[in-house]
């Protein structure tokens, strides 16, 4: 039983899923984003996350042997001096500001042609980029329906009144629903 296993397996050894991070941290740290399963990236974001806030870090240690022994245990994962170099160097300034959520994940809706597995992006978040806000959708709707309903009422009032057994026009129906 897979009881208090938090991860992803990907259907690999350890050693393997080990490495696979690595390199895709490697990529996404030269590149900016990669393209990769979304499997892949919903693995990844927790592994990057973890170095870049060891870079965050080292950034602000007092000591430098605190700053060397976090860029040891960096290195220690993505296993490329010069991505952590680059990391630790000028990508963390990008994060200074930011308290976590250092990528994001967009879904692709194409399929992968052997084995139709789902696609996604994974990037970084720049720096300015405050991300969205969330509309409140369904109150706003709420509070538009009572504001036409007052406007409608005295349109419909200066009609003259319809006898009962007519069917109401297309207009009138709209105005009802």
């Amino acid at each position: 039983m897979r009881h208090s296993k938090h991860h992803a397996s990907l259907g690999v050894t350890r050693e393997h899923r080990e490495a696979m991070l690595s390199n895709l941290a490697v990529g996404l740290i030269t590149h900016g984003r990669i393209e990769t399963t979304l499997t892949k990236a919903k693995a990844l974001r927790p592994f990057i996350e973890q170095v870049i806030t060891k870079a965050k870090h080292a950034a602000a240690a007092k000591e430098k042997k605190d700053a060397v022994h976090l860029r040891r245990i960096a290195l220690s994962k993505v296993r490329s001096k010069e991505a952590v170099a680059l990391l630790f160097n000028e990508k963390y300034k990008d994060f200074a500001n930011r308290a976590g959520g250092y990528t994001r994940i967009y879904k692709l809706s194409k399929q992968r042609i052997g084995d139709a597995a789902e696609m996604a992006l994974i990037e970084f978040v720049k720096a300015e980029d405050t991300g969205y806000k969330k509309t409140k959708g369904r109150k706003a709707a709420k509070a538009k329906a009572p504001a036409e309903a007052p406007a409608a009422a005295p349109a419909e009032s200066a009609a003259p009144a319809a006898p009962a057994t007519e069917a109401p026009t297309k207009a009138e129906g709209e105005a009802k629903s």
